[in-house]
């Protein structure tokens, strides 16, 4: 039972960050692993920097965009 609560908290926490823009490192680690086990892994901070430029990265209007 326990274990089960463990399981809905850790879903119910990586989907409330997902929805906020909050990327989830220990994912991409654990996929690296499994479908790229050769290549480099980046580091946390490397990892964050590239998901807030992939997201909020230069865009053709800088101010608005209506």
């Amino acid at each position: 039972m326990f274990r089960k609560l463990q399981h809905a908290a850790r879903f119910l926490s990586q989907s409330a960050r997902l929805m906020v823009g909050v990327p989830d490192y220990d994912n991409y680690v654990a996929l690296m692993a499994r479908n790229h086990p050769g290549e480099p892994v980046m580091s946390p901070s490397a990892f964050f920097r590239e998901r807030q430029e992939a997201r909020y990265g230069k865009r053709s209007c800088t101010t608005r965009c209506c």
